[in-house]
């Protein structure tokens, strides 16, 4: 390899001497062709190849400051030069030699008005997600939190790693009774609380796929949240008089919390524009219950994208599965969910269809109000629908409408238990800046038990977010 590596050394010094792309090129096919002939192992060809493409933009920088005085490049006792760095693509971060660390992260806050029902015997829902009580005022959260993520990452052995953190703060203060979601405490000397839902290493190369470990966005429901129109605002603001770090959005108002959750989940390379991905997850318990199920969750995936002049789109079906083994006092049964949707943009308009069945798999989060204590199972479905336009460069208008449907399970007797949560939604938003947008919301929500008891809740909201 010292024998090979000077003589390729000359090749490439002479290559990007030239900061020339076409040397570049050249020097790529010999080094192809050595590899051919069996002058160069695989190993030094690839070793070859990554010093080259690290190597590269320190000589094109060169080509481009003919005149800089060579002795302000820093130098290492050994003579070696500091690795090369530059900013990233996205995000704020940095590249060194091979490994690329970026940082990107949202914050966002708005002001928010809650009227919601008269608290009343008619007005009762269990799992009703409709407010109740006096007008309410708040500066809180939206359906997102704030975060920052971290991500480091690099080629090595030819495959693409990464190392993945996300830490996700809220601006108002909670309990911390039960983790940095808990219920609000808007008291003095109180503290918000810190989400960490992201912690997961990645795998992969592009002819065979990603593997990742750790914890992240599950596979089943997440197309709905993400593709959410309330995603970048409040929607459904539930408990305004003491927010957590989140307000509902459009959770359990058209589709299952898909969650964050630890996983070992597989996803292909795109065959065209086809795609899958399949997961073995911690398995969750019944709300309520303490269980040790002896079996993990499985969820899988499966989109499709596709487009053409003027317009493009993706439509997406996932599925999911758990065992729930039961303890005492509690039965077992086994939870089973899928969803559809698809999306598709045509100028200057977006339109999105989603839907969602299952049994034992509850309703607003994953396995809330599932089953009955003896393990009967509450059959659940769902669907929104969502249409946004483009007015102007900077402004956009949208709406959308959903529900969440749960049956009582076989022969329950539960009279106040929710049958259905449905919401109304008009936002309009104004990227004031490309970080920043301005989101303007009006939500009505309404809930409605087995017996026919309701109450509905209107929510305006006006604030900002934003991204880097």
């Amino acid at each position: 390899m010292k024998r090979h590596g000077l003589l390729i050394s000359a090749i490439l010094a002479g290559a990007l001497g030239t900061a020339s792309s076409a040397a570049a090129d050249t020097t790529d096919a010999l080094l192809g062709k050595l590899l051919a002939k069996g002058i160069l192992t695989q190993a030094e060809y690839d070793e070859l190849m990554r010093r080259k493409a690290v190597d590269e933009p320190i000589a094109s920088a060169s080509a481009r400051a003919p005149n800089a005085d060579a002795s302000s490049a820093s130098a290492k006792p050994d003579g070696r030069a500091d690795s090369f760095v530059r900013t990233t693509d996205s995000g704020v971060g940095f590249q060194a030699g091979p490994v690329t660390v970026k940082f990107s992260g949202s914050v966002n806050g708005f002001y928010v008005h809650d009227s919601g029902a008269t608290a009343g015997p008619g007005s009762t829902v269990v799992g009703g997600l409709a407010s109740l009580g006096p007008n309410t005022s708040s500066v809180r959260n939206g359906l997102l939190p704030g975060f920052l993520k971290v991500d480091v990452t690099s080629v090595q052995n030819g495959f693409d790693v990464g190392a993945h953190f996300g830490l996700y703060p809220g601006i108002n203060s909670v309990s911390n009774i039960g983790g940095a979601n808990s219920a609000g405490s808007p008291t003095a000397l109180s503290t918000s609380g810190i989400d960490a839902r992201q912690t997961y290493l990645t795998i992969g190369r592009k002819d065979l796929g990603e593997l990742k470990i750790g914890r992240d966005i599950g596979l089943f429901g997440s197309e709905a949240i993400l593709n959410d129109l309330s995603l970048l605002g409040v929607g459904t603001a539930a408990g305004n008089s003491a927010p957590s770090n989140t307000s509902i959005g459009r959770i359990g108002v058209g589709y299952i919390y898909t969650d964050f959750q630890p996983q070992i989940t597989y996803t292909s390379p795109k065959f065209g524009g086809l795609q899958m991905a399949v997961g073995v997850f911690q398995p969750l318990t019944t709300a309520g219950a303490s269980e040790a199920n002896s079996s993990p969750g499985f969820q899988g995936k499966l989109t499709y994208a596709f487009g053409g002049q003027g317009f493009s789109g993706q439509l997406w079906a996932n599925a999911l599965t758990q065992k729930h083994d039961g303890v005492s006092g509690f039965g077992g049964y086994t939870g089973s969910a899928y969803d559809l949707g698809g999306k598709l943009t045509a100028g200057k308009a977006t339109v999105i269809g989603y839907y969602y069945n299952g049994s034992g798999v509850g309703t607003t989060g994953l396995f809330i109000l599932a089953a009955t204590t003896d393990g009967r199972k509450r059959d659940s479905s769902g669907y929104y629908v969502q249409g946004a336009y483009k007015v102007t460069r900077k402004l956009s208008l949208g709406a959308s409408h959903g529900e969440s449907r749960l049956r009582a399970a076989r022969g329950e007797t539960f009279p106040t238990l929710v049958s259905k949560n449905s919401s109304t939604l008009f936002q309009s938003q104004y990227a004031l800046t490309p970080w920043i947008n301005l989101v303007g919301e009006y939500t009505k929500t309404r809930s409605e038990a087995q017996n026919g008891n309701s109450a509905e809740s209107d929510t305006t909201a006006l604030g900002a977010i934003l991204f880097f």
